[in-house]
């Protein structure tokens, strides 16, 4: 009886390597020759992911019932990345990232666009985006801050071909 029992409390966990991914369930290969294709994929809430084949997925199977298992688990040492200890990061397999690390939080988008939108299903300006430094203040690099510029815009008049002469200095933008 014990050993039947062992045997069965083996059949509850398994580690493999991802064969098809699909959005709700994976087929994966286990020990060397158990393919299994009824495993539902479990992800942690507000968190979504697409692994790639030949990921590990870390598999449990409720009963020890080999029909039907959870990913619980899936990861991938590919795309693995290195971290400094207590650092977190969210990475795909093109080398795009956002790290919270020791330094400060770092998005690299991998030479692709970082876009911020309303809602991820609709490609729309953003209403407000608050930052508490001037984000694109190059002066460090010979030029002027964003708000100088937008100062000399401001200020600017210039000859007009009509009888006037000059331009007025342009109406003042509400902050």
């Amino acid at each position: 009886m014990s050993a039947q029992i062992w045997r069965r409390m083996q059949l509850l966990f398994a580690h493999g390597v991802g064969l098809l991914i699909g959005n709700e369930k994976i087929q994966a290969r286990v020990l060397s020759d158990e393919t299994l294709g009824n495993l539902a994929r479990v992800e942690p809430y507000g968190f979504s992911y697409r692994p790639k084949p030949g990921c590990q997925p870390y598999l449990v199977f409720p009963g020890g019932d080999r029909s039907y298992g959870l990913a619980l688990v899936i990861g991938d040492k590919r795309y693995q990345m290195e971290l400094e200890e207590g650092e977190v990061a969210l990475h795909d397999d093109q080398g795009q990232s956002v790290r919270l690390g020791r330094s400060g939080i770092v998005i690299d988008g991998a030479g692709k666009p970082v876009t911020i939108t309303n809602t991820p299903e609709v490609l729309a300006d953003t209403p407000l985006f608050k930052c508490s430094g001037d984000i694109l203040d190059n002066a460090g690099q010979g030029g002027q801050t964003m708000s100088a510029m937008r100062e000399l815009y401001d200020r600017h008049t210039h000859q007009e071909n009509d009888v006037r002469g000059q331009t007025a200095v342009p109406t003042q933008r509400t902050k």
